[in-house]
């Protein structure tokens, strides 16, 4: 018995499709309150309907807090990440989770025909998984039953 794993487009599904940007000429201190607003710790930085990079309060935190910058003063695209991963719609939970653990990153855009059509997190893909892990064996262990039943107990 194989487990089927969700593909990333079918967890999005399940999600709001809101994707929250900034532009790369934004000030951080606008993206910080997008953050704050929209209950996030990361946002997209598109230039135009292209990902340019993504933001997160720990870049915040290393390149405008520790080093005494000023959030008002300071342009999202002076300290975004530029070198973004990202997922299709086609990779697996599987494919993501090790996509996130090789690169240490906690949020995967997810590209459509080179366009963002949402973002999972690490919570979100790790949630998926142990809901399927978890009905994979709840299945087993009906089989499991359904062979002590059938057989006698004799399997």
């Amino acid at each position: 018995m194989k487990k089927e794993r969700k593909t990333a487009k079918q967890i999005l599904s399940g999600k709001p499709r809101e994707v929250i940007s900034v532009g790369p000429a934004d000030a951080v201190l606008t993206a910080l309150r997008l953050m704050a607003e929209k209950d996030v710790t990361t946002v997209l930085v598109l230039h135009g309907s292209n990902l340019v990079g993504i933001l997160s309060q720990r870049d915040y935190a290393r390149k405008v807090e520790l080093a005494g910058r000023s959030a008002a003063e300071t342009k999202v695209g002076e300290i975004m990440t530029t070198e973004v991963y990202y997922v299709t719609p086609q990779h697996t939970c599987e494919q993501c989770l090790a996509l996130m653990h090789t690169r240490r990153i906690r949020h995967l855009p997810v590209m459509d025909s080179g366009q963002v059509i949402g973002v999972l997190s690490n919570s979100d893909v790790l949630e998926e998984l142990i809901l399927e892990d978890e009905q994979f064996i709840s299945i087993l262990e009906h089989d499991m039953l359904y062979l002590t039943v059938d057989t006698g107990g004799a399997y």
